[in-house]
């Protein structure tokens, strides 16, 4: 369809309708959704395509991805918030368990950023939501699944950024009492 998401989504809402088990049309509907923005739509295409197809790592990480965003919108509950960033690493490892070595280890270098992200929010995180130990353990594994990415591509300075960051965070985290 060209790019245009919103095109392509009305018209894969209208083909899921006609076969609702049509995986390549789901996946096409939640990755439409994705680049539309609507994460949450993602999120139910992909789970119905997961459904049928249940190896399917790209599904996976989509679905992570869009949980990703969700998670970190500071106008969702602490509830969703957790949730949603949870899923993202869950869908991430499922990703990564199904295809280890994925794209260019795409799927570890986006788990590494829902981890940081998860760490942030337990830091940041008011109440029972608080929580130190957690957040350092998951700026600790953000770090290590950038080193791996880094590991096997050396040359990727986004990646030596994407370390720097989480270190930060990670040392921020280990000062704090």
């Amino acid at each position: 369809m060209d790019g245009d998401f919103k095109v392509a989504v009305a018209q894969l809402e209208k083909a899921c309708l006609i076969d609702s088990t049509n995986s390549n049309a789901l996946w096409m509907l939640g990755y439409s959704y994705y680049h539309s923005a609507n994460y949450k739509k993602s999120i139910a295409a992909y789970c119905k395509e997961i459904s049928i197809n249940p190896t399917d790592a790209t599904a996976y990480y989509y679905r992570g991805r869009a949980k990703g965003y969700l998670g970190q919108d500071n106008q969702a509950t602490p509830v969703d918030r957790e949730q949603y960033l949870l899923g993202a690493i869950f869908d991430l490892t499922k990703a990564i368990s199904i295809d280890p070595n994925g794209t260019d280890n795409k799927y570890y270098q986006t788990r590494g950023i829902a981890y940081r992200e998860y760490g942030v929010f337990k830091l940041q995180a008011q109440g029972h939501f608080y929580d130190k130990t957690r957040a350092i353990n998951s700026l600790k594994a953000s770090v290590k699944d950038f080193e791996k990415v880094l590991s096997e591509n050396p040359a990727r300075a986004d990646i030596s950024a994407l370390i720097d960051i989480s270190k930060q965070k990670l040392n921020d985290a280990l000062k704090r009492k």
